[in-house]
């Protein structure tokens, strides 16, 4: 006969020793459960995978977070700049860019009127649209290309 395991007393009775076989069933069972599970390698990897896509989730959500702050912060100091350069500019070349601008107006008037005289009229009403889109949204449009000169200038500086 084999001895019984040190730290386990021995069954007194054949219902203890029938509980005793029972839990050590039990036991084996998980522990073959546990082997198991740690074998199966489409399992653990499928595991690892959804670990991975919800780490790379929270990480994305997260740089995205801070793009967004990033992005604030750029668009705040561009329009800081834009001020700034504007500031700096001596009177001259302000009445010089004003008179330049009214140019352009009469320019852009008189190619509108050529516009509406020679276009199809399917082109005319897309295009009447597209300059009320933009009429509505001007300061966005201004504040757009505004920061686009800052960005050109400031990328010029540090090529020199």
């Amino acid at each position: 006969m084999t001895q019984p395991p040190h730290d386990e007393p021995t069954a007194s009775s054949p219902q203890e020793l029938r509980e005793q076989v029972e839990r050590t069933r039990t036991e084996l069972g998980k522990t073959v459960e546990a082997l198991g599970a740690r074998t199966d390698v489409k399992a653990r990897a499928r595991e690892k995978a959804t670990e991975a896509r919800e780490q790379a989730a929270a990480k994305a959500g997260e740089l995205k977070g801070q793009a967004a702050l990033r992005g604030g912060e750029l668009k705040e100091k561009a329009a800081d700049l834009a001020r700034q350069a504007q500031d700096r500019l001596p009177d001259p070349v302000k009445d010089k860019a004003v008179q330049a601008a009214e140019q352009a107006r009469v320019k852009a008037a008189r190619a509108g009127r050529m516009w509406q005289d020679k276009a199809p009229e399917p082109v005319r009403q897309k295009t009447a649209r597209g300059a009320q889109v933009a009429r509505d949204n001007r300061k966005a449009l201004l504040v757009a290309a505004g920061v686009t000169v800052v960005v050109g200038l400031a990328c010029r500086r540090r090529k020199a």
